[in-house]
């Protein structure tokens, strides 16, 4: 049967199945996030934060690919909870670092591991061998996909 598809209907199976599972992996990750109190983007920039140190707000909103007013707007609200602050730098007032601040830091303690046990078994279908695997394909197809859009 898999023999007698028409051009292109395999690739749609695979894109119908792969946005399913994405979709359910996403909606679970985002319950997790919102069970803390936190939006998906509050979540972003403060993992990011956690993870790799102070930034500028121009490089989160680049690394997270999130327009920079948006990001401000979520910086502000996370600065009102306490959870970021921002360093003014002296030679160039018009740059600042946004930093976690200790009640952040307490808090991403709290609920990152939480976090990283969801994702854990929303995976826990795979073996390590079919993860690796998988992490692979996704590359390469994100890769590729990146290059088509030039």
């Amino acid at each position: 049967m898999e023999q007698n598809l028409e051009y292109g209907e395999k690739e749609l199976k695979l894109f119908r199945i792969w946005a399913k599972a994405s979709k359910a992996l996403f909606d679970n990750v985002t319950k997790d996030i919102m069970a803390h109190g936190l939006t998906l983007e509050n979540f972003m920039v403060m993992e990011l934060l956690y993870s790799k140190g102070p930034h500028y707000i121009q490089e989160i909103s680049e690394k997270l690919d999130i327009p920079s007013g948006s990001i401000t707007y979520v910086v502000n609200k996370l600065e009102k909870k306490e959870f970021v602050k921002r360093e003014i730098e002296d030679e160039n007032k018009r740059y600042c670092k946004v930093i976690l601040t200790k009640k952040g830091q307490d808090l991403f303690n709290n609920i990152f591991p939480k976090h990283v046990k969801m994702i854990v078994e929303n995976l826990a279908v795979l073996d390590e061998g079919q993860k690796e695997q998988l992490t692979a394909l996704l590359k390469s197809v994100g890769l590729a996909a990146e290059e088509l859009k030039a």
